[in-house]
C-alpha cells in the first residue's frame, strides 16, 4: 500500500467520524442559536459558538449510534430544521415574560423607565422578568436540562426523517398559545390593580370634579405597579420556571 492509498484511508475513517459529529452540530447548534440564557443576542457569537461546540462535545458520544453516518445536503436541513423546531418552542416562553411585562408596564405607565437588555426596546418590567428569570433557569440546572432535551430529541424527532408538517403545526401553535395565556397570567395582578385604581380615579373625579386626579393617580400608579412587582415577582418567575422545566422534560407533549 502506498503513501497515497494510506492517506486516503486514513481520510476516510476520519471522515466517518467527522460527518456524524457534525450533522450533531447543525442540530444542537440551531436549537442553540434559539436556547434561553445560552442564545440571547447579548452573548458574544463566539461565545455562542464555543457552547455550541461544548454541547456537541456532550451530545454526540450519547447519539453517535442513531446519527446518519454521511453528511448530505439533506440529512444536514433535516438536523437544522429539528434544532430550529425545538428552540422556538423554548424562544416562545422568554418572549411569554417579555410580553407579560409589556401588558405590565402598559397599564402602570412604567413603558419605557429604564434601558433593555436586548435588541429591541423593551420595558422596564420586562427586563426585571426577563433576566431574572433567565438567571433563574441557569442557576436550576439549565446547561443540563438543555444537553438531556438535545439527547432526547433523537428518540423524539430521529435524525435522517422530516419532522410530520401537521404534527408540527398543531405542536406550534399550542405552544403559542400556552406561551399567550402564561403572559396574560403573569400579567394579570397589574391590570387587576390598574383596573381597580382607575376606576376609584373615576369615582373620586365624578365626586370631587375640582381636584387634579391625574397629577395624584398617575405617582401613585407607579408606586403601586412596583410595589406590585415587588410582591408578585417570586411567584411569577416560579409559574415560568415550572412551565420550563414541564417543557425541558416533555417538548412535544401537547399542553
Amino acid at each position: 500500500m502506498t503513501l497515497w492509498d494510506e492517506a486516503t484511508a486514513l481520510a476516510d475513517m476520519a471522515r466517518l467520524g467527522l460527518d456524524p459529529a457534525a450533522l450533531v452540530f447543525l442540530r444542537v447548534g440551531a436549537m442553540m442559536a434559539l436556547l434561553p440564557a445560552f442564545g440571547e443576542q447579548m452573548v458574544p457569537a463566539r461565545v455562542r459558538l464555543v457552547l455550541a461546540l461544548a454541547f456537541t462535545a456532550v451530545v454526540f458520544p450519547a447519539v453517535a449510534p442513531q446519527t446518519p453516518p454521511a453528511l448530505t445536503l439533506t440529512a444536514a436541513g433535516i438536523e437544522v430544521a429539528v434544532g430550529l423546531t425545538l428552540g422556538m418552542g423554548l424562544r416562545v416562553l422568554v418572549l411569554a415574560l417579555q410580553f407579560a411585562g409589556s401588558i405590565a408596564a402598559q397599564s402602570a405607565s412604567l413603558s419605557q423607565l429604564f434601558a433593555t437588555a436586548g435588541a429591541e426596546p423593551q420595558p422596564a418590567v420586562s427586563t426585571l422578568f426577563t433576566v431574572s428569570a433567565l438567571a433563574l433557569a441557569v442557576q436550576g440546572g439549565l446547561h443540563i436540562r438543555a444537553a438531556e432535551l438535545m439527547i432526547l430529541s433523537y428518540d423524539l424527532l430521529p435524525a435522517g426523517a422530516w419532522p410530520q408538517a401537521d404534527a408540527v403545526a398543531e405542536w406550534g401553535v399550542a405552544q403559542v398559545a400556552r406561551a399567550t395565556a402564561l403572559a396574560f397570567t403573569l400579567a394579570a395582578p397589574f391590570v387587576l390593580a390598574a383596573l381597580v385604581w382607575n376606576l376609584c380615579l373615576g369615582v373620586m373625579n365624578r365626586a370631587m370634579p375640582m381636584l387634579p386626579v391625574s397629577f395624584l393617580g398617575a405617582p401613585a400608579l407607579s408606586l403601586g405597579a412596583l410595589t406590585v412587582t415587588a410582591v408578585t415577582a417570586l411567584a411569577a418567575l416560579a409559574i415560568w420556571q415550572d412551565v420550563l422545566h414541564g417543557f425541558l422534560a416533555a417538548p412535544m407533549a401537547l399542553p
